[in-house]
């Protein structure tokens, strides 16, 4: 038999010096495959006799069985090769100080919205949300904008493949005022409400976008005054901007909701706007026409709404000239106010 111990001392020898998975496993076809060397030997073992026979199978089976556990050792032994050889590649160097997960910030629009229903809820005032894809009915003609009125060319407006129950179209809501009519249908006065959120009109430069954020106040009840108005805002404009050196004035003005109507203004006090006002917000004692269409009677009940652009009070409050800053995205704008 002393074939077969030259056949494992060969075998042994290439199974050592295989490098790879694959030069072992053409090593091993070589010795242990169906034409192999051992294999051929075992096959050799029918022209024996049977004493022979039984000598040189076992000597050859236990050739065979030595060859498969070298063959197993050094499967693993190229698996563990691998993995040290990997461990190192991607080895973490834990002696250098970790990237932290960067901190996020409050958009700046997002700061004045939750800003003003801070102001508002301090002096009793509901905070109310709804759908931004309106009924023409809430959008316009509870307000006082029936079909072909004149101030609804004052609105772009963004109308969608869609129709109400009634056959009616609908659209991204011009302004947030169709959310006092649904809060005032479904509350009994005195109401007091702000409604802050999305609005859409066909609109963009730098002071303008076709998506903007407004909130609309409201309040109703018997005896509301336009004097209560002017108080109210008043207030608003001084805590909001935290300075009770602002100065307030209402302009006759026309909305179709609000009977009689004013421009709220503010003026500068310093500034590259110092001396001059600015238009800040729309406002009026709410029409009888209107009331009736929040499901009130005119005669007992009266009150006023306003509505302000969040964008505008952001920008004052901020010194911001380009209102496309809010939504380009850009870190370097919003990291200034993490």
């Amino acid at each position: 038999m002393q074939d077969v111990e030259k056949i494992v001392a060969r075998a042994l020898g290439e199974f050592a010096a295989a490098q790879d998975p694959a030069a072992l496993e053409n090593a091993k076809a070589r010795f242990l495959g169906k034409s192999g060397e051992l294999t051929a030997l075992l096959k050799s073992l029918a022209v024996l006799a049977p004493d022979a026979r039984r000598s040189a199978g076992a000597a050859i089976n236990s050739a065979k069985a030595r060859l498969e556990q070298a063959l197993e050792d050094r499967r693993a032994a190229l698996a563990d090769a691998r993995m040290e050889a990997r461990l190192a590649e991607e080895a973490l160097d834990v002696t250098l100080p970790g990237r932290g997960r960067g901190r996020g910030g409050i958009h700046p629009i997002a700061r004045t919205w939750a800003r003003v229903e801070q102001i508002f809820r301090s002096i009793g005032f509901d905070v109310a949300d709804g759908p931004e894809i309106e009924t023409d009915w809430h959008n316009f003609t509870a307000l006082n904008n029936p079909e072909n009125h004149p101030a609804r060319s004052m609105q772009d407006t963004f109308y969608v493949d869609l129709k109400d129950a009634k056959g009616l179209p609908l659209l991204l809501r011009t302004h947030t005022s169709p959310m006092q009519v649904r809060y005032a249908r479904t509350h009994r006065p005195p109401i007091k409400v702000i409604a802050p959120g999305r609005t859409y009109r066909v609109d963009s430069d730098a002071t303008h976008s076709p998506m903007f954020h407004q909130v609309e106040g409201l309040w109703i009840d018997e005896g509301v005054s336009f004097a209560d108005l002017k108080g109210v805002f008043a207030d608003f404009m001084r805590r909001f901007f935290e300075s009770d050196d602002i100065e307030v004035r209402f302009r006759p003005s026309y909305f179709p909701f609000t009977e009689p109507s004013a421009e709220i203004d503010m003026k500068f006090d310093s500034g590259p706007l110092k001396g001059n006002w600015l238009e800040i917000s729309g406002s009026g004692q709410v029409h009888p026409a209107v009331v009736r269409n929040f499901g009130l009677d005119p005669e007992r009940y009266m009150g006023f709404a306003f509505g302000a652009g969040l964008e505008r009070l952001t920008m004052l409050r901020y010194g911001i000239d380009d209102l496309r800053l809010f939504f380009d995205g850009d870190l370097r704008f919003l990291r200034q106010f993490a």
